[in-house]
């Protein structure tokens, strides 16, 4: 068979891919072909269709030999490994508490929107007073709109939260609707809070607590009892790709990002990553992009420096990408954090971090996951202000706005979080 010069780079191409990630774990491959492509469902053991609004996307599973004569079809525009993915590394907080157990003192727990110095440390070690995003006064400005839709692509949410419920996406279509009937039409059935990605339903419910806790951040209700979420006032979609393990795979994450852009969210805050470079996840990013929808992404906590080595998502190079690193309450770099002054757009608190978790709890977790949300719900807030500021230009006000305490610039491109500097436009 006499290849083209595009075949044989494609060829190329992924030879490099898999010899270059070799190590990271898949599960199958992702495939995309022209819209005349027909499988020989015989040769594969499974074949599955992505979602998606980029074009025809499959994963394949089969012998090595199908592969290999795959990649020499002339339908066929590329074939990558479906890699796993899974929930930045994570040290969870010593603490799990109930309603009854903090009634009405949790805010004064939540260093990340107002550090007072004793909430952002210890006794013994305290933190420094000032150095969080700068809530209390953000909130003056704006505390968010009720039509911003946050869409949080992890282990789902724990939608039965009392602290959560008031702030938490519904599809009202498919809620009257009929159980088991696409009401909407959307392609999803009976996706009333979002989807499950992992399990294939229309109920993304938490069942680890990763997600709940992400979501706690970004939007728990301001009511005087739990917490207080970085918005008052918000829609937080529930996007489960993730399992109650914390692991999934590049095509669900694809999948979970084609479902948010079709429902139009706002912003999309993603705690995960993993694996090598996607060809497939960048074109769902920049179809984002392209829509107007900002991606948030945990830097990682590997402790590496990503202007060397590449952290995916958070790494890919499209306008609406802002990538998350996480600080201390004494505004220094977390020990585990990802850093890079080229790529690691702004640092947020991720330390000790106290949030909702499922069956009605709160803990404190600590991590770039942490961090994200943070940036998630003050972006959320400025995109409440600021309605018709492209992805770009939201990165950048992040950007300019951000405080350099002195501590953090040799770390990321910009500073630490500040959501009224960042509202105001200001950097004073």
């Amino acid at each position: 068979m006499k290849l083209s010069l595009t075949m044989f780079f494609t060829v190329l191409s992924f030879l490099s891919s898999t010899m270059a990630f070799a190590s990271l774990a898949h599960d199958g491959y992702i495939v995309k072909t022209k819209a005349s492509h027909q499988f020989n469902k015989s040769v594969f053991n499974d074949i599955q269709k992505i979602g998606s609004e980029m074009g025809h996307f499959y994963v394949v599973k089969g012998e090595r030999q199908a592969i290999e004569d795959l990649k020499l079809n002339s339908n066929v525009l590329y074939i990558e490994p479906n890699y796993m993915v899974k929930l930045n590394p994570i040290e969870d907080g010593h603490h799990v508490f109930t309603n009854e157990t903090l009634a009405d003192s949790k805010f004064k727990k939540q260093w990340g929107l107002k550090n007072t110095g004793i909430n952002g440390g210890s006794i013994f070690a305290p933190g420094k007073k000032g150095e969080d995003i700068n809530a209390e006064n953000a909130w003056r400005h704006t505390r968010g709109r009720r039509d911003i839709v946050v869409a949080v692509i992890d282990t789902g949410i724990d939608h039965t939260h009392n602290d959560l419920q008031a702030n938490l996406w519904v599809n009202q279509t498919e809620k009257d609707g009929e159980p088991g009937v696409d009401d909407d039409g959307n392609g999803y059935v009976d996706d009333v809070h979002g989807y499950d990605f992992a399990n294939k339903d229309g109920d993304p419910m938490d069942g680890h607590g990763h997600g709940t806790h992400c979501s706690g951040v970004i939007g728990a209700v301001h009511n005087r009892a739990g917490i207080a979420g970085v918005m008052a006032n918000v829609k937080v979609m529930g996007i489960k790709f993730l399992t109650d393990r914390g692991s999934g795979t590049t095509a669900g994450a694809i999948e979970s990002v084609n479902y948010a852009i079709k429902a139009g969210v706002d912003v999309m805050s993603n705690s995960w990553g993993g694996g090598g470079r996607s060809e497939a996840l960048f074109e769902a990013i920049k179809k984002a992009n392209d829509k107007g929808i900002v991606f948030v992404a945990a830097a990682g906590n590997s402790r590496a420096n990503n202007d060397r080595r590449n952290t995916y998502p958070a790494n890919y190079k499209v306008d609406n990408v802002i990538s998350v690193g996480a600080m201390n309450g004494k505004g220094k770099k977390a020990s585990f954090s990802n850093y890079g002054d080229k790529t690691v757009h702004v640092f947020a608190p991720g330390v000790n971090i106290l949030s909702t978790v499922k069956d009605q709890g709160y803990k404190k977790m600590s991590g770039t996951s942490m961090a994200c949300p943070h940036v998630s719900g003050a972006v959320g807030l400025l995109l409440s202000s600021e309605t018709n500021l492209t992805p770009a230009e939201v990165r950048e006000r992040v950007m300019a706005t951000a405080v350099d305490n002195g501590n953090l610039s040799k770390y990321t491109v910009s500073g630490r979080m500040d959501a009224f500097r960042m509202l105001k436009n200001t950097t004073k």
